[in-house]
């Protein structure tokens, strides 16, 4: 069988469906799944293209999905192109505004990636990168997280992630990342220009070297007892920021 990408759940299904319809290969429902709501524009949208549907055992799609809540819908579609290095200064010169990145230094969670593609998405960020080593991928668990953004926000996968650092500087854009022992707080911080936001990994936070190429280093201001933010909310809140600066709210 030629390779193909599984995706599942409403929004992520319905995402393609209204982005790229022609990647679409199959849709499989639940048998007893009431066609009502979300699922029942899915289905009627498919059916008026000419998509193929059918119908499969309940744990059947468990096993699909390794019993993630799939929501009674599984899709398989083309595989997605790949975003690399290559694809950067390209994404750039097309960008007609202040570039806004988001950089993920080795996140191996994929529910935090797919909410950070999300939230990346909602605040109007231009790409989101990560390593390709020790890093998770699109897999479909983060494009069910992900609702759409990961077939609408470019996910660059690069294999030195230092380099790419290096270039991005280079290109004029100004690395902030995210330390929580850092002096100056996010608020304080100028997120108006060509900005990357720079993440850590859960638990570890930044890795040396990536902190090292950080022109700036900002911390959330925390008022809590808890220690630190899952990093997919960190994220949030750095990109929403950025948002608030540039008067795009």
């Amino acid at each position: 069988m030629a390779q193909r990408d599984l995706i599942y759940g409403h929004h992520a299904v319905a995402a393609v469906l209204r982005r790229d319809p022609a990647c679409l290969l199959e849709i499989c429902i639940a048998e007893g799944a009431r066609p009502q709501g979300e699922l029942s524009r899915i289905l009627e949208e498919a059916r008026r293209i000419g998509l193929r549907i059918r119908t499969a055992p309940r744990k059947e799609l468990d096993v699909l999905t390794s019993e993630s809540a799939h929501q009674g819908i599984v899709a398989w579609q083309k595989p997605s192109r790949a975003h690399s290095e290559a694809d950067l200064d390209a994404l750039l010169t097309r960008t007609r505004c202040t570039p806004l990145l988001l950089i993920l230094d080795g996140l191996k969670d994929p529910h935090n990636l797919g909410a950070c593609l999300r939230s990346a998405d909602a605040a109007g960020a231009h790409a989101v990168i990560a390593p390709k080593d020790r890093a998770t991928g699109l897999t479909p668990v983060v494009r069910k997280v992900a609702s759409g953004a990961a077939e609408s926000l470019p996910f660059i996968q690069v294999t030195n992630l230092a380099r790419t650092l290096r270039h991005l500087k280079q290109q004029g854009i100004w690395l902030v990342g995210a330390d929580a022992a850092a002096e100056q707080n996010l608020y304080q911080t100028d997120l108006t220009g060509p900005v990357a936001l720079v993440m850590g990994a859960e638990g570890e936070g930044l890795r040396r070297l990536t902190r090292d190429h950080c022109d700036f280093l900002a911390r959330i201001p925390m008022a809590g007892a808890v220690a630190s933010l899952n990093v997919s909310v960190a994220a949030g809140i750095c990109l929403f920021e950025a948002v608030r600066q540039r008067g795009l709210g």
